[in-house]
Formats: structure tokens, sequence, C-alpha cells
């Protein structure tokens, strides 16, 4: 079994092994693959493993001799299922290999916005502590958590855990989802929005999701309520949402995503007012990382023996 790695790099930049990958087959790892290398690098493989390299139609209808591509992550809108079901190819992901993860980058964002660790701890390095005339001082707000409402959209494993996080903290849950059932901290998108002091993003980007916070749904939150998104950038219209910062219309936002990665040095959110980013880092600790790749090769182990498994389309 051939083995091709379109976008290593960021699942691997070399502080962990391929062993178990490699134990499936033959493996070959390209740091990174340009769109139009994508068809050169993967002729005659059987398996194609990308993170975000885009796997498009055409590729898939290139490579005559591929059949399964794996998704190095859990979100798979980098491939074309579509077209990879058409040709009889199994398309499998990685689910839940970084939630513990995402739920501790979500409160690290969260604390941030609250707390403001990192600036004042700026703030004493450049001798500001040392000059202070009293014992201590504080830049901005410092918010309490305990009794403040925390409203999770997307409430599969990663949204119950923030929950639980949230109410380890003394926080009131709130949660939206598509199926709501008999839980009775699931409300409708719009009594969330208008309750939670916290808003938090853990749901996929489909057609239905994309810009699901813009200029409208943003007008509902409350002008003190803080945005986390640890999910996919386009969930939020990034005009609007920088809009609404600058004048003051949400207390700040901490994104671990934006629609572009890497942004375009002319995103609007790279100098909105209280606004936190960090480089799509949540998922990235070396422990889930290392998880990552054994999922992927039990993936790849159970296509080898007829039940593939974690297939997306």
């Amino acid at each position: 079994m051939k083995i091709v790695v379109l976008d290593g790099f960021t699942n691997n930049p070399g502080d962990i092994s391929w062993a178990p990958i490699e134990a499936v087959g033959g493996l070959v790892v390209h740091d990174r693959s340009a769109p139009d290398e994508i068809v050169s690098r993967a002729a005659g493989a059987d398996v194609l493993l990308t993170n975000k390299a885009v796997v498009g139609r055409g590729a898939i209808e290139s490579l005559p001799d591929l059949k399964y591509i794996g998704v190095l992550a859990t979100g798979y809108n980098c491939v074309d299922t579509a077209a990879a079901r058409e040709r009889g190819i199994p398309v499998c992901n990685v689910p839940e290999y970084s939630t513990p993860n995402v739920v501790q980058a979500t409160f690290a964002l969260l604390l941030e916005l609250t707390n403001h660790v990192g600036h004042h701890a700026q703030t004493v390095r450049a001798g500001r502590w040392s000059a202070c005339p009293d014992f201590c001082y504080w830049d901005g707000d410092l918010v309490e958590l305990a009794g403040l409402t925390l409203g999770i959209v997307g409430y599969g494993r990663i949204g119950q855990g923030v929950a639980a996080v949230g109410r380890a903290f003394g926080m009131k849950i709130l949660a939206h989802r598509r199926t709501p059932g008999d839980d009775p901290e699931c409300v409708d998108l719009e009594t969330l929005l208008r309750t939670s002091d916290v808003v938090s993003l853990h749901c996929p980007l489909t057609p239905d999701t994309k810009e699901l916070i813009d200029a409208r749904r943003i007008g509902l939150m409350k002008p003190s309520a803080f945005l986390l998104n640890t999910s996919r950038g386009a969930l939020v219209n990034e005009a609007d949402l920088a809009a609404a910062l600058n004048a003051g219309r949400l207390a700040g936002a901490g994104l671990d995503v934006l629609t572009v990665e890497p942004p375009p040095a002319s995103n609007p959110l790279l100098a909105a007012k209280n606004c936190i980013i960090t480089p799509h880092v949540a998922w990235a600790t070396r422990n889930a990382r290392r998880r990552l790749l054994e999922i992927t090769a039990g993936n790849l182990r159970a296509f080898a023996a007829g039940t593939p498994r974690n297939v997306v389309n």
C-alpha cells in the first residue's frame, strides 16, 4: 500500500513519529503541497492523506490508482466528498482526537479576555509594577465567570466538554443544537444569543452555519458579552464582528480560527478592538497529534480489512 501525505508539517513538524502509519504501508511525506503539485505527488498512490491541502474533483479524477482518502483532522471540507463517492473512494476523518485540547483552548481564550493575564504579564516585564506606587494595578475590567451564562452553539462532544468546565467555574449553561431533544439546557439560537454572557461556537461549517454569526445576530447579544470561536472561521461574518467590536457592541472576541488561514493582512479582525486571535492551535498539543496519527493508522487498518471506519461520504 503506497501512502502519500500532502501536507504533513503542521501535524508533525518533527517532534513525533510517523511510525504508526509507516507500519501500515510505504509512506511518503511532503511538508506542504501547492495545488499544482497534488496530482504529480499523489500519482500511483493507493492512499492519499491531507490535512488542509484541497483534494478536489479534478485531482480525484486524475488519480486512477487512488482507493482511499484520509483527512488528518476532523473537518473534511478540503475534500470533494461527492467526487470521491462517485469513484467508490471512502473519505475518512479523525473525530474526537483533540476534544480535551479544544476545550482547554476555549477557556484559555476566555480567561485572557476576562483576566488579561498575557497583557498584565507584559506590563510587569516592562517595569510597570516595579514603578507602581501601589501594591497592585489592573488594566480594564477583571470579569468573574461564576454566575455568568455560557451559551454553547453546537452541543457535541466538544460543546459538552466546554459545558462541564463552565459548570466547574460556576457558570450557567445554555446550549443550541440541531436536534434539541428534551435537554432542559437546550434553547433556540435567538434565546441563547440574547441571554448569554459568553457565546462559544462548536458546530461544523455547513451551508446552514456559514456566517451564522452576522450583524443581525450580533445585534441580539448583550454589549457586555464575549464571543469565542474555536470551530471554523467562516461561522462568523468577520467584517460584521470587527465593526461590532470597534463600536463597543461586544465586549470582546477570542478566536482560534479565521475564514482564510493564514489571514491576509487586510482581515479587519487583526486590528479590531478587544479581539484575541491565536493561529488555529487549539488542536495542536503533542498528545493530540500523536492520537491523530494513531487513529489514522487504525482507519487505514480497518480499510485494508474491508471494514472502513470514520467514513464521512
